[in-house]
């Protein structure tokens, strides 16, 4: 019985496909590496994360604006979301230290006020427009929860954004790169399309039968 060969043509098109889809499987790994390491991590840690028990630590810090900035400020007072004056953002950040510049307040007849979220905790800073006062309050809830909000991508800025569009294009490059190796590899696994419905089939009955 004589054995069907594929046309040179045909395997020259595979080896060329695999090579290709190996290359940049290997490089969509290296790069996603530590970021899913992170993500299945924090997954779990989300996952559980009534569980997981955390004892914020607050921190206060109290000053007194002097008079010539308390006047300037109540000059300045824009109202609406207008960020500090200049002059006073940097005395806060010396005296304080704390960096303000550039934040969004909320102005009342009463106060000025900045929120200051950040991922794992809060803070926010306000000053009384009667005397000047200065209270600075900032919130740790440990690193779990840091973590946890960095895969949320809460409060984590523009940076980290970008990175999260980065990392999810390299994670889908990765899957597809990896799913067209499994296709030109099959022939030789039996168990790989098995496994690929198993990994379809189990979390789409898990959510229409298994979820609330």
């Amino acid at each position: 019985m004589k054995s069907r060969q594929m046309p040179k043509q045909m395997l020259g098109s595979r080896a060329f496909w695999l090579r290709q889809m190996r290359q940049w499987h290997w490089i969509s790994a290296g790069v996603c590496l530590v970021g899913m390491l992170v993500f299945a991590v924090t997954g779990i840690t989300l996952n559980h994360a009534a569980k997981i028990e955390s004892k914020p630590v607050t921190e206060v810090a109290t000053g007194a604006l002097p008079q010539t900035l308390l006047q300037a400020l109540k000059s300045a007072a824009p109202g609406g979301k207008a960020p500090l004056p200049d002059e006073v953002s940097r005395w806060l950040e010396q005296a304080v230290r704390v960096s303000v510049a550039g934040r969004a307040t909320e102005w009342s007849a009463q106060e000025v006020y900045v929120a200051l979220p950040r991922p794992g905790g809060d803070a926010w800073l306000s000053i009384d427009l009667a005397n000047g006062e200065v209270r600075y309050e900032r919130t740790d809830r440990g690193w779990i929860s840091y973590l946890n909000d960095l895969h949320k991508g809460r409060n984590t800025g523009w940076a980290w954004s970008l990175f999260l569009d980065v990392f999810a294009v390299g994670c889908v490059v990765f899957c597809l790169t990896g799913l067209v190796l499994l296709q030109l590899l099959s022939n030789a696994r039996p168990s790989t399309w098995p496994l690929v419905g198993l990994g379809v089939v189990v979390p789409v009955l898990i959510a229409m039968f298994l979820i609330h």
